[in-house]
């Protein structure tokens, strides 16, 4: 079991790694300004539940395996650079307005809380420092390292669901503004398009 200085340690930093700009927060905020707050309730679900995978990942050991083979880390960042290119080709062209002036249909949040799954599993860097990073807050002596593994990865799910409601909540007022602004949401949308594709070259430039 960890202990209490251990989990607040390991805490406060999964806190500043959350706030630090990736695709994560930034697919957060995009959906919760475009769509509402609940969007990006629906988002930050799934991106979530693909930790809760990372994390199972490295307590059943399996990231262990994609850490030593080249092919696996290959296919999986090339395979989550292609996700994330889509994204921003989609951010590029969506309309600032319906053409008849409405509302802009709204992503279903199943679909959202799908895409936030996808996103986290398919980056083939979380599950590697998920693999540096966590069981250097896990000891032998305090009991079984996969439990501390887990609670540890609990925890790190925990301070991402409160950062990341955060930024929802004030991207959802954001959007409330940029739904008056057609020129102010284009240039969201054309932002955050460029965004995700250099965060797709990057992904499959990056080295294991």
């Amino acid at each position: 079991m960890l202990t209490l200085d251990v989990a607040l340690a390991f805490f406060g930093i999964a806190v500043a790694l959350a706030l630090a700009p990736g695709p994560d927060n930034l697919f957060v905020l995009t959906q919760s300004a475009r769509s509402g707050l609940r969007a990006g309730l629906a988002v930050i679900a799934g991106l979530c539940t693909g930790v809760l995978g990372h994390t199972l990942a490295v307590a059943a050991g399996l990231a262990t395996l994609l850490a030593a083979s080249a092919t696996a880390f290959t296919v999986l960042k090339v395979a989550g650079a292609i996700y994330l290119a889509y994204l921003g080709w989609q951010a590029w062209r969506a309309p600032a307005t319906a053409p008849d002036g409405a509302a802009l249909p709204a992503i279903a949040h199943g679909a959202l809380y799908r895409r936030g799954v996808l996103m986290s599993l398919t980056n083939p860097k979380v599950s590697l420092f998920f693999l540096a990073f966590l069981p250097q807050f896990a000891s032998p002596e305090r009991g079984s390292v996969a439990l501390q593994i887990l609670q540890l990865g609990g925890l790190f799910i925990l301070a991402a669901a409160l950062v990341f409601t955060g930024i929802a909540l004030g991207a959802a007022r954001l959007g409330q503004h940029l739904a008056r602004s057609p020129r102010l949401s284009r240039g969201l949308n054309r932002i955050t398009g460029v965004l995700f594709i250099g965060l797709a070259v990057r992904l499959v430039t990056a080295q294991r």
